[in-house]
This record gives structure tokens, C-alpha cells and sequence, in this order.
């Protein structure tokens, strides 16, 4: 059963996972890796090579969530979207990749930069799952009045133990 990060001593954190949890973290992150793939981008070849995008908003309620409007102004969002989420969807994919990479069952150790993308990682894990389950405030008490036989169950015990880990991750860190 997993500690929850902690301070290491060389500095980085600690956490230890069984191969269970790992199972479980690989799986989640390479779901998200699968939802943060290159988007579409315009025929214009310049703009490809920019990554300049679609300035269009996801219709993906996960993906609307991992790349939420910048703007009220739906011109300004989607001008910006369009300069931005490709480079924004680089970056998830390159913390995914990291948490893909490092996730070990056992004693793991992670720099601070890897601890990092760990972070962001959980974060757009917990928002992807969290948008699914259709997560509220009220989380804790759904999960202690549910009863373990309902199939909803597994899904949001994990949704609470990666919001365990995310905690301790932010205070190994701090």
C-alpha cells in the first residue's frame, strides 16, 4: 500500500507503490496521454510548423477541462487556444511520459523535476477522472455512504487515494 510522498533525505521525494498501485497509475496515465495527443492543425504549412491549432474548443468535457478557456470572451479564448494548446498539450504529454517512465513498484525516488511533472500529471489525472465521475465537493460523504458492491465504487476510491497522493506530493514538496 502506497506511503504517499515524503521528503527524501538527498533532497527529491519518496513514495513507496506495490505493484498493484503502479498498475493502476500506468494505466490512468496513459489514458491521458491517449487524450492529449498532437490536435488538428490548419492546412497552411507554416502554421503546422508553428503547431499553431485549432482555435476551436474541445467538445470533450475532459478535454474542455484539461484546456479551459483563457478568455470569457470567445474570441479572445479561441485566439488563444490557437497560439497555445499545442505547446500546452507537449507539455502534459511530457509529464505523462515522466510519470509513465518512473512509476515503479516499491521504494521510488524522484528528483524534483520529476516530482513536478508527477504533480501536473496526478492533476490532470484527478481533473480527466474527477470530470467522468462527475465529481462534487460532497466526494467524502458520497464515498462513505456508498456501499463497496456499488460499481461506482473502485472508480471513486481512486479517485480519493490519487487526491491522497497529490496531497502529500504538494507537502514533500514544500
Amino acid at each position: 500500500m502506497s506511503t504517499g510522498f515524503i521528503t527524501g533525505v538527498r533532497g527529491g521525494v519518496v513514495a513507496t507503490f506495490d505493484a498493484a498501485e503502479v498498475s493502476i497509475l500506468r494505466s490512468l496515465v496513459t489514458q491521458v496521454l491517449g487524450l492529449v495527443e498532437p490536435g488538428a492543425t490548419g492546412d497552411d504549412p507554416l502554421e503546422r510548423a508553428l503547431g499553431i491549432g485549432s482555435a476551436e474548443a474541445p467538445s470533450d468535457p475532459v478535454l474542455a477541462r484539461l484546456f479551459p478557456a483563457a478568455y470569457e470572451d470567445q474570441g479572445e479564448a479561441a485566439e488563444f487556444r490557437r497560439y497555445t494548446e499545442a505547446t500546452l498539450r507537449d507539455a502534459k504529454r511530457a509529464d505523462a511520459q515522466t510519470m509513465l517512465e518512473t512509476a515503479q513498484p516499491g521504494r521510488l525516488e524522484l528528483s524534483d523535476d520529476q516530482a513536478q511533472a508527477w504533480l501536473r500529471s496526478l492533476n490532470d489525472i484527478r481533473l480527466a477522472l474527477g470530470v467522468r465521475l462527475e465529481v462534487t465537493e460532497e466526494i467524502h460523504e458520497e464515498i462513505a455512504g456508498m456501499s463497496q458492491d456499488d460499481p461506482r465504487y473502485p472508480a471513486y476510491v481512486t479517485y480519493d487515494w490519487l487526491t491522497y497522493l497529490q496531497d502529500t506530493l504538494v507537502r514533500a514538496l514544500w
